[in-house]
């Protein structure tokens, strides 16, 4: 039995329809609060490029994965990156996975104007570098990091490095418009223009496939656990660590960061981790895992946890109202312009409360130790293993209604 419902993509007039919403209307002024000069030359940049390539091909074509409204998915012959500059690298993706933000984006339910090139979680294989790179070399295996970032800025240095000033605001890989056109990770090449800062080596025994999540997910899920569970297990071993993931079953939003959340409290010594789904059979899998699984609605009659993990994409603020006196509440967002707050519930049992985006590249090197020391199997969260050759095919089914966690296209 699949754990979803068979969901329904949006066509054109409903997906730009979504943009007039207020959740739509606020997500535009983000793209420009800093650098908007730099994103829209950038812009103009990339569609004076492809239009010369139109005309005159003075370079070789590679596949790049389109998603467009109506949930239609298939491949188009773009111009391969140009060489790279002094501090970049032209990569391979050789092992390409699902974030779980890919399903609503590629259905059309989300403020990321379609169509887009998809796909932003991979290892790749090193193609080339610049002059100046001295960390990787040609045949490097590595992991590669979402978000574009520099290295050197002052974000970048004090580890902030999904805030780094040298480019505009969520610039990203397989966002579109939106995060700057950078490309998708669902291609044969991708750009990397800062490859000694956001390359990072795979370790010698480490599987590509189970790690493409490390680009994104799987350290988003290890943000949630590592700066708190220690000192609360060290106070108490029997800390509870509550995870909210979907509220309600036709949620969009696979659950691969909510069941990374438990498997990283799992080997941090959590003997206490709570898996809150609305959906049957991913409550089934967080006890496969050794978590104790319940349905939402059940948090009413339980006392709150000192660590509360929101991955609801929700805006009902149950995650909060579940937290204990001094306790944290840690949430990976949503795409709604607000949600409530239990603002006086909070405020008198001093809930300490953190929102944002994970800063991928800095957490990359710890996330891999504990998959090289064997703390972490990311493999245990279900995937379906396919070709990249069969993107179209096999992601159409995943983002309609498959029973995969999460999907990774490889090129073995």
């Amino acid at each position: 039995m699949s754990w979803t419902h068979r969901r329904r993509p949006r066509g054109w007039v409903r997906h730009y329809a979504g943009f007039l919403s207020p959740s739509g209307a606020a997500a535009i002024p983000i793209m420009f609060e800093r650098d908007g000069r730099q994103r829209l030359r950038r812009l103009a940049t990339t569609a004076g490029d492809r239009a010369r390539q139109r005309v005159r091909r003075t370079r070789p074509r590679m596949r790049a994965l389109i998603a467009a409204p109506g949930g239609r998915l298939h491949w188009r012959e773009v111009p391969a990156p140009p060489p790279p500059g002094p501090d970049g690298a032209i990569v391979h993706p050789i092992a390409s996975s699902t974030c779980d933000l890919d399903c609503p984006l590629a259905l059309g339910a989300t403020q990321l104007a379609l169509p887009l090139h998809l796909g932003h979680e991979c290892v790749a294989e090193v193609l080339a570098i610049g002059e100046r790179v001295a960390t990787v070399k040609a045949g490097d295996r590595v992991v590669v990091p979402f978000q574009i970032n520099c290295g050197l800025c002052a974000p970048c240095r004090a580890g902030r490095t999904g805030n780094c000033a040298s480019v505009p605001p969520v610039s990203m890989y397989g966002m579109g418009f939106a995060a700057g056109h950078w490309g998708g990770a669902f291609s044969d090449q991708l750009a990397v223009p800062y490859a000694d800062a956001m390359l990072v080596p795979l370790p010698d025994g480490i599987d590509p496939i189970a790690a493409a999540g490390v680009a994104d997910n799987i350290c988003d899920a290890y943000r949630h656990i590592a700066p708190h569970l220690p000192p609360l297990l060290q106070a108490d071993p029997d800390t509870e660590v509550l995870i909210l993931a979907a509220t309600s079953p036709k949620t969009l939003f696979t659950p691969s960061v909510p069941l990374y959340t438990g498997l990283i409290a799992r080997a941090y010594g959590a003997r206490n981790v709570t898996f809150a789904d609305a959906r049957p059979s991913i409550r089934a899998h967080a006890e496969r895992l050794g978590m104790n699984a319940l349905h939402p609605r059940r948090l009413r009659r339980r006392r709150p946890a000192p660590l509360v993990v929101d991955v609801s994409a929700a805006d009902e603020g149950l995650a909060l109202a579940n937290t204990a006196p001094d306790g944290i509440c840690t949430s990976s967002g949503g795409l709604h312009r607000s949600a409530r707050i239990p603002l006086l519930k909070m405020y008198t049992r001093n809930a300490a409360f953190y929102v944002g985006r994970t800063h991928v590249r800095a957490l990359i090197p710890a996330v891999l130790e504990m998959m090289v020391d064997g703390r972490l199997h990311p493999q245990d969260v279900p995937m379906n293993v396919a070709s990249l050759d069969d993107a179209p095919r096999v992601l159409r089914e995943h983002f309609l209604g498959g029973e995969s966690v999460k999907t990774v296209l490889t090129t073995a």
